[in-house]
């Protein structure tokens, strides 16, 4: 698959995730669980999740990067792929009157639906912008945080998503990401299936390259706070009937939550 179709399925999945309501079970994985269950798996609590405006969390993630940010009153937080917003909105809590939060997504869909949620609660500490990760909206130095939740392995230029998380931080500032990273690469059968990208599987990379990608572009303190194996009915793949596809892969890939710091000099 090429950059240009892989951005193509990207945008047509998730519009259709935002016009639906529905998320992971776009691909029939979610099972019995409701997308409210689906997010206190992975860490999110019933509280957080019965003051943001309902509708905004579709169960997309794969962690709660807000949680572990140590989130301040009167930050500035910038969310990398905001969907609907579920991070914003939970974020907006933390951060207060005298704070802002600021979610970046590239499927107009997405945005219309974050900015009706947040007119709607008014939410006035929050905006929502139509923009890609490789190429931010926000001026250099301008944030305390930036937050991402099973996005950026969706990303082909995944390089240049964390040189711009850089520019975009204020010194000293830090970011926190959860998202899908390989232990082990997968098979090309995997690699070329679409459900397989648009559910975040395909398009991860191997651990070790997401993390010499994260200090190439000159974070320090680059710290693993967590992992999990992600399950391979997530991906969708359990209705891919292929020998290649065997129970191996459900140790491929896992769920990792990681913390970096952008050094205070610069």
């Amino acid at each position: 698959m090429d950059k240009d179709y892989i951005k193509k399925a990207i945008k047509e999945d998730y519009a259709r995730a935002a016009q639906t309501g529905s998320g992971c079970c776009k691909s029939g994985c979610c099972g019995q669980e409701s997308t409210k269950d689906i997010s206190m798996d992975i860490g999110y609590s019933r509280q957080d999740l019965e003051r943001i405006p309902q509708g905004a969390d579709l169960g997309l993630g794969c962690g709660n990067p807000g949680a572990l940010a140590s989130i301040k009153p009167g930050e500035t937080v910038l969310d990398l792929g905001s969907g609907a917003g579920i991070d914003c909105f939970i974020a907006a809590s933390r951060v207060g009157s005298q704070g802002k939060v600021i979610g970046v997504d590239m499927t107009p869909e997405m945005i219309e639906k974050a900015k009706a949620f947040a007119e709607k609660e008014n939410y006035n500490n929050v905006e929502f912008i139509l923009g890609e990760i490789e190429d931010l909206p926000v001026p250099e130095g301008s944030v305390d945080l930036i937050i991402s939740n099973c996005v950026i392995n969706l990303s082909t230029r995944k390089k240049e998503v964390f040189e711009q998380a850089f520019k975009a931080l204020k010194p000293g500032g830090r970011v926190v990401v959860s998202d899908i990273v390989l232990l082990k690469d997968l098979p090309q059968v995997v690699m070329e299936n679409r459900s397989a990208y648009t559910s975040c599987l395909s398009g991860a990379i191997r651990k070790d390259r997401y993390l010499e990608l994260i200090e190439q572009a000159g974070f320090e303190k680059i710290e693993v706070l967590s992992e999990d194996y992600y399950p391979l009915i997530f991906s969708g793949l359990s209705k891919l009937n292929h020998p290649d596809i065997s129970k191996d892969l459900e140790k491929a890939a896992v769920s990792i939550k990681i913390i970096a710091f952008k050094p205070s000099g610069n």
